[in-house]
């Protein structure tokens, strides 16, 4: 019916109108309804007679929803008054979000999917999308279905300043500019950017991230120390005044981490090997850096590095060949193929063992002993050890050097291979039969005996061929109670800097409302200074009690949430890892919290140049979140021009849980003709 006909007929009494329009009709286009409230009623006309229509599915059901739907209402409205007094210590720009995400828990806590089917079948919104505006959403049906009932219906006064439709997507935008900053333009979504230690040393590699697109940079104060997060930061500012843009600095503290504890050091031994191809033909040499051994330099890239005498190094020249045995014998040449003044560049064809006192001989040039040069110290290697599925492996309070099963000539178990724990605490928190997984789950256990120094743990799960645990590796204890405090003391030493240089101060392991607010009572003693806090999810406990935490932080005017996918998908299970991140991205928007989406983004690409194809559709997924974080790697500044790259793209289609309908260039190729077959030669 076209929009003239059905405006001629305005005038006239709803129930003649509807009675001109054919069953079929209403049948075609109920897909075609809307989803937005009261534009429903314009496509659709239902009177007294109609709800008979056995033509009409759903219309019978119209009584049924309107109760269930008025009693979640109630429910909702009493859930935010019961929590007032929590409401009154929430910060002014907090106010609306908060009243917002208390109404939405109150919806979440329905099962709503046979109600939203039957929403569907009325051509009503579905309160699939409700998560920024809930309540205005639920008062919109309800409106609708008060009218399909011809009566009117309108919200309370006293309830009606909740949060609209528009302010709902203003409050999020405006939040995640107080954390982030400006967007940068065409991309709505942040970058983030961990540190690597290089960073406070090399100016030009925080200039090259800016100019590609990098909105935060993030300093993980679990690794180098004051002197050289302040270098970081201050070849950070004198990168934006070059380049005109703004970058915050978000300092994440390290908490309380448990990880492996040291291993017996394995042999001080350099292995060098070129790329070969399938045949074994060298395609790539190795690169080896020789550095004064005096005063040793890092590589400026990723290689070996030999230390040799400064005096011997400085009358290398390029083109020059030295000869070596290695550790196995091995007749063995490099030829030197760059000079510099911090070093020297030779290449390696052949895999080459260099252990401290192997001897470099030069082949031309002076003779005697001022030929030879003698390799100085080399750091001890990592040792691992090797677990099989049903070993038993001790875990201990102490931090003595860990090691391997120790077995007899005859295949007998004597010792049990044996590691320490970082945080020997969580010892009194562990209980018989609870899972244990190292090293992001690589290898899993269950513990079998606690005892007053040691933990037994047998162990389930390793890869086919078995698992090697190495010191330092994190451990993950999904079913034990940990009482951790989130700050360790190490942390509030930490917090004067975080303080000081940082915009935002992220809390690791956040797991309590209560460590919420001593990370803000430290900070409260600091100084007038306050950085912003985002809460990293990395734990069963943080992801439960995630409402409270919000709630805890929305007392301060900024505030985030990092989905820290690596430890919680150990804590919550691979497999329920999209759900766990879903309920995440759903409940901070009710919040309108901004969320960081970390771990693993792109982290092949940063790490060996080349992403994977899961890794690209990670990426696009980080769309519907308001920042994405990427971690260290020799190819950091590719990756964050490819992420820039895909987020732009992104944009354009997907809006949080929203699909956004652009453009659709395959929609040029109409018309098709359907049905016709070639014509055969």
């Amino acid at each position: 019916i076209s929009s003239e006909s059905y405006g001629e007929r305005l005038g006239e009494p709803m129930r003649t109108r509807n009675r001109q329009l054919p069953t079929a009709w209403r049948r075609r286009n109920k897909a075609a309804r809307s989803s937005h409230g009261l534009r429903s009623l314009d496509k659709i006309f239902l009177t007294t007679e109609d709800t008979a229509d056995s033509s009409c599915p759903g219309i019978n059901d119209i009584q049924h929803v309107l109760g269930e739907l008025l009693t979640i209402r109630a429910k909702m409205v009493a859930e935010m008054v019961r929590s007032q007094r929590c409401l009154d210590e929430i910060h002014i720009n907090h106010q609306k979000s908060a009243r917002n995400l208390l109404h939405y828990l109150a919806l979440r806590c329905h099962d709503l999917r046979p109600l939203q089917q039957r929403l569907a079948e009325l051509g009503l919104s579905s309160l699939g999308r409700a998560e920024s505006h809930v309540l205005v959403t639920v008062d919109a049906v309800l409106g609708v279905l008060h009218r399909l009932k011809h009566r009117f219906w309108q919200p309370p006064a006293e309830e009606a300043d909740v949060v609209d439709f528009a302010n709902g997507e203003r409050l999020l935008a405006e939040h995640t500019e107080c954390l982030f900053g400006p967007a940068s333009p065409g991309r709505g979504v942040r970058i983030m950017v961990t540190m690597p230690s290089e960073a406070a040393d090399n100016f030009s590699l925080i200039y090259d991230l800016l100019q590609q697109g990098m909105d935060c940079m993030r300093i993980n104060c679990a690794h180098d120390d004051a002197a050289a997060w302040l270098r970081m930061i201050e070849h950070l500012k004198r990168a934006e005044q070059l380049l005109g843009r703004s970058c915050r600095v978000f300092m994440d503290l390290a908490g309380p981490k448990l990880r492996t504890g040291p291993l017996e050091p394995g042999p001080a031994v350099a292995r060098i090997r070129p790329c070969r191809d399938i045949y074994g033909k060298v395609t790539v040499p190795a690169r080896v850096w020789l550095t004064p051994e005096n005063s040793p330099e890092l590589p400026p890239s990723p290689a070996v590095s030999l230390p040799v005498p400064p005096s011997w190094l400085a009358r290398l020249h390029p083109g020059e060949r030295l000869k070596l045995t290695d550790a196995r014998d091995a007749k063995r040449t490099f030829t030197v193929f760059e000079v510099m003044d911090s070093g020297c560049w030779v290449e390696a064809s052949q895999t080459t063992y260099v252990v401290p006192g192997t001897v470099l001989q030069k082949t031309i040039g002076t003779k005697g002993d001022d030929r030879k040069a003698q390799v100085g110290e080399l750091p001890p290697g990592k040792k691992a050890i090797s677990l099989q599925q049903g070993d038993l492996l001790i875990l201990t309070r102490d931090l003595t050097p860990g090691c391997s099963a120790i077995w007899d000539s005859e295949g007998q178990l004597l010792t049990p291979a044996l590691i320490g724990c970082t945080i020997p605490e969580v010892f009194d928190d562990v209980r018989p039969g609870e899972s244990i997984w190292f090293d992001d789950s690589k290898i899993g256990g269950v513990i079998e005996k606690v005892e007053s120094h040691r933990v037994l743990v047998r162990i389930t799960q390793t890869p086919v061929n078995g698992g090697k645990l190495l010191a330092g590796k994190g451990i993950n204890l999904p079913e034990s109670d940990l009482r951790l405090a989130a700050m360790t003391a190490k942390d509030l030493e930490d917090l004067s800097f975080v303080a000081e240089h940082a915009d935002v101060v992220e809390l690791s392991f956040a797991n309590s409302a209560r460590d919420v607010e001593l990370l803000q009572q430290h900070l409260a003693r600091l100084g007038v200074r306050q950085p912003s806090i985002v809460l990293k999810i990395e734990t069963r406990r943080g992801f439960d009690n995630l409402p409270d935490m919000l709630l805890m932080a929305m007392r301060a005017p900024c505030c985030g949430v990092m989905i820290a996918r690596g430890d919680l998908a150990v804590e919550c299970g691979f497999e329920r890892l999209a759900e766990v991140q879903e309920e995440i991205l759903w409940i901070c928007e009710a919040a309108h919290v901004p969320v960081i989406w970390a771990t693993q983004v792109l982290e092949t690409l940063a790490k060996e140049g080349m992403a994977s194809r899961a890794e690209i559709t990670d990426a696009a997924m980080g769309d519907r979140a308001e920042c994405v974080m990427l971690n260290k790697g020799p190819y950091v500044v590719h990756a964050v021009r490819v992420l820039d790259d895909i987020l732009r793209r992104m944009q354009g289609h997907q809006t949080k849980k929203r699909a956004m309908l652009r453009e659709l260039r395959l929609a040029h190729m109409l018309p098709i003709k359907i049905g016709t077959a070639p014509r055969e030669k």
